[in-house]
């Protein structure tokens, strides 16, 4: 079992007593009430008992009535009840009441299919909206019997009975922008072919470690070790407010910026040069203002000639955390909600001059990171673009100092705490994951993620619903990512963390997509179609028993012949191939006794690749893949599934 040391939790210490509002309100003992999970529009696993639990006056008699059968409960002293119903086939929609002598709530419009929790950090977190051909596939969407449940990103550290937040929303034009993207065409995907309801249960945070996603008990965690760590959050949030204090002062409560909707600090003929310098593209929390929540301005300058002016000017940002409002010479040319939304903003004609203009940005920030954090220009009609990176004024106009939520997802246990254990009484039919990125900072936190991976399946398989349920537990192994290597890496974190994934795969009734051709060389690359669609392959295979394959060429063995090393796959189904138009295959190294790896010639020979290199007379193993970023890796079978990444040593 992984366990935590005290040199940890003191090194990622984060303010755990000061998280007001993150906790649910407690329960009254005077109305009935259902989990926020309960609501119109939900989704029921198929082929299992129905769990339905709630509060209520202590003593009360409840009754719960769905599809025909009826089941009944009493409320014990703490107010807290709970009723199994009969397992239900796919279908729907039907109603679910819960009724005292007092009260009635009904659920209208709740269907039975296949639920699955789709978990992780950003990529998972990703929405349809940012993906690939976003406005095509948004306005496509039209399938009411795939729906989507998000959780809000809210922590606690203790144990809730209820989330946070949330509803249920339907696969259409004006919700499905919300949608994980990669929870999404995996669900398009199975609905293809498995014809009955799908809901997803979206419970992630971009950043977040998998620490966090774990229980105390899965994590070792003992009560003197839990309150160490509250203690080392109690000193972190001193030091930020102090440290916040001694750059302000007295922390602005209130932005006098934007006054009566009147943007005084928007104008052109504002005198910013006493302001602060700040870098863009950049969060401020990496230049001094660690722990700031609130807002901030931002300010910069642009000259125009008569010829760009007639030509048309667009304002585009990559992305802003978390919203923004914008202006030219005074003049507002948009505004955006969402952290991850890309801005693309027409500069009216009216609103610009030839000469100097001004650009000032309004930045909301209500957790973790803020800033203009992705690429600032002007576009041209002409196409022609200009960065605007460099430093900008910069001026806090309000503060509301909360914990930092950069760090505190990555605090062992809590999102566990708020996002996964409410969910826990729910049927659910499996769980996909998208996570590691944030666990692949060094080789040796890369290392230490296959026994935390393998305790957070087992944990979670455990914990939810009756806890003797092995689920299928679904994942996707880490892209390509970063600049390609030169020369072969001895050392690798994130080929490191994909090993550690793959380990995970000795585990009954687990599967994973490889994307290590679909990462784009980016942290958060806009293909999503692929990585669902090689999602539910993995299911339709594993847990629908469809005669579909479900990975790539995956190494079984290899043999070394003369100068020549032999390897041996498994899937490789309608034989090995490579996408290269000369068939040459790459990603290939070998090295010697001395561990001194090199990238290496390899040839298909049937259903096994020949690898040598005029380098390496004696070779005595062979890595495929094994970098962050394997640049040439080329290597698929002919159902265009590429090959995992391995290696043959240890070293």
């Amino acid at each position: 079992m992984f366990r935590l040391g005290l040199a940890y939790l003191l090194l990622f210490a984060a303010p755990l007593n000061s998280m007001r509002g993150q906790n649910a309100a407690a329960r009254t003992s005077r109305s009935l009430q259902l989990p926020r999970l309960f609501a119109n529009g939900m989704v029921l696993q198929r082929d299992k008992p129905i769990a339905v639990w709630g509060w209520a006056p202590a003593g009360a008699a409840i009754s719960v009535a769905f599809h025909g059968h009826t089941a009944r409960a009493k409320t014990t002293p703490d107010g807290k009840w709970r009723v199994s119903l009969p397992a239900s086939t796919a279908g729907g929609p039907f109603d679910l009441t819960v009724t005292t002598d007092q009260q009635k709530v009904a659920l209208k419009d709740v269907l039975v299919g296949d639920v699955w929790v789709a978990s992780g950090q950003s990529n998972m977190e990703f929405p349809l909206a940012r993906a690939n051909n976003a406005a095509q596939e948004i306005a496509a969407a039209n399938d009411r019997s795939l729906r989507q449940f998000k959780v809000p990103t809210s922590w606690s550290n203790e144990p809730e009975d209820d989330l946070a937040g949330g509803s249920w929303t339907n696969a259409d034009p004006a919700h499905a922008g919300d949608f994980t993207a990669v929870g999404y065409f995996f669900a398009r995907e199975l609905r293809k072919t498995v014809r009955v309801p799908i809901g997803i249960i979206n419970t992630t945070w971009g950043g977040s470690n998998i620490e966090t996603w774990l229980s105390r008990q899965a994590l070792g965690l003992t009560d003197s070790s839990w309150a160490v760590m509250v203690r080392a959050e109690e000193n972190y949030v001193a030091s930020l407010r102090d440290s916040l204090r001694a750059k302000f002062g007295d922390l602005p409560a209130k932005d006098m910026g934007l006054v009566n909707e009147k943007a005084l600090w928007a104008d052109v003929s504002l005198d910013d040069s006493r302001w602060a310098d700040m870098p863009v593209p950049s969060y401020w929390e990496d230049h001094g203002y660690v722990g700031m929540d609130g807002i901030a301005w931002y300010r910069v300058s642009f000259d125009l000639d008569d010829q760009e002016l007639a030509r048309g000017v667009t304002l585009k940002f990559g992305a802003i955390d978390d919203d923004d409002i914008s202006w030219v010479n005074g003049v507002e040319v948009g505004r955006t909600t969402g952290y991850n939304v890309p801005r693309s903003y027409q500069i009216p004609r009216n609103a610009l001059r030839v000469g100097r203009n001004v650009l000032a940005v309004r930045v909301v920030d209500g957790g973790g990171g803020g800033g203009i954090n992705e690429a600032a220009s002007l576009v041209f009609g002409d196409g022609s673009r200009r960065s605007l990176a460099g430093a900008w004024k910069f001026k806090v106009g309000e503060v509301s100092f909360k914990p930092d939520g950069q760090h505190i997802n990555k605090i062992p246990t809590i999102l566990y705490n708020k996002m996964l254990h409410p969910l826990l009484p729910f049927a659910i039919k499996g769980v996909l994951w998208y996570q590691g990125e944030s666990n692949a900072n060094n080789v040796a936190q890369a290392a230490a993620y296959r026994g935390q991976f393998v305790s957070l399946i087992t944990s979670w398989r455990k914990e939810f619903g009756n806890g003797r349920e092995v689920f299928p537990f679904l994942w996707v192994q880490l892209p390509n990512f970063g600049q390609p290597d030169a020369s072969p890496p001895a050392q690798s974190s994130w080929a490191t963390q994909r090993e550690s994934m793959a380990a995970a795969l000795s585990l009954p009734n687990t599967g994973q997509a490889i994307t290590i051709d679909i990462g784009e060389g980016n942290l958060h690359p806009t293909n999503k179609q692929d990585v669902g669609a090689r999602l539910a392959r993995v299911a339709l295979n594993k847990v629908y028993g469809r005669p579909i394959l479900a990975s790539g060429p995956t190494y079984r063995s290899y043999e070394v012949r003369g100068d020549t090393v032999v390897v041996d796959f498994t899937n490789v189904g309608g034989g090995l191939t490579t996408r290269s138009t000369d068939a040459r295959v790459g990603g290939f190294a070998l090295a010697g006794a001395d561990h001194k790896f090199v990238w290496a010639n390899a040839k298909i020979v049937g259903n096994r690749v020949h690898v040598w290199s005029d380098q390496v007379k004696k070779p005595t193993a062979v890595r495929y893949a094994w970098a962050n970023n394997p640049d040439h890796a080329n290597l698929y079978n002919r159902e265009e599934l590429p090959a995992a990444p391995f290696r043959s040593d240890r070293w």
